[in-house]
This record gives structure tokens, C-alpha cells and sequence, in this order.
């Protein structure tokens, strides 16, 4: 059974990337957010593959509970704030 993703930030991030493939961290525990660092290893949790066909900016999921995986969708306003 996969652990629980850990909740990097209750806000997106906005990040201007190249034309590429990415690897969105889904587990939270990379030290290089949002992108994977294989720190997930062990947990049962898995990146996402996101290609980007031209530079553009990306609004990145940093609570990592979204549906629309690995961009953001509003769910961290449904989160439980301290």
C-alpha cells in the first residue's frame, strides 16, 4: 500500500520551464521541488511524466492532492489550515 504524499507547500508554484520532459515529485519528499529526485523509493508512490512542447509557465501542485497531477487545481484550499 502506498504512504501518504507529503504536503510541500499549501500554495502553487509558478515556474517558467524550457520545452521538455519533467518528472513531477508525487510523493513530496524531494529535496529539489517539484521535480523528482527518487526519494520516493520505498514509499509505493510514483513521479508523473509531463512534457512541455514549448516554453511556457507552469502553476505546479505543491500540496500533492490534486486530480490534475502535476498541476495545480485548487485542492490546497480544501486543506485544513493550522
Amino acid at each position: 500500500m502506498a504512504e501518504e504524499p507529503i504536503v510541500c507547500d499549501t500554495k502553487p508554484l509558478a515556474l517558467e520551464v524550457e520545452a521538455g520532459t519533467y518528472w513531477w515529485c508525487a510523493c513530496g519528499r524531494a529535496s529539489a521541488q517539484p521535480f523528482c529526485d527518487g526519494s520516493h523509493k520505498g514509499t509505493g508512490l510514483q513521479p508523473v511524466k509531463f512534457v512541455v512542447a514549448e516554453k511556457t509557465t507552469v502553476w505546479w501542485c505543491q500540496c500533492k492532492q490534486t486530480a490534475g497531477a502535476p498541476l495545480c487545481d485548487g485542492a490546497h484550499k480544501k486543506l485544513v489550515k493550522p
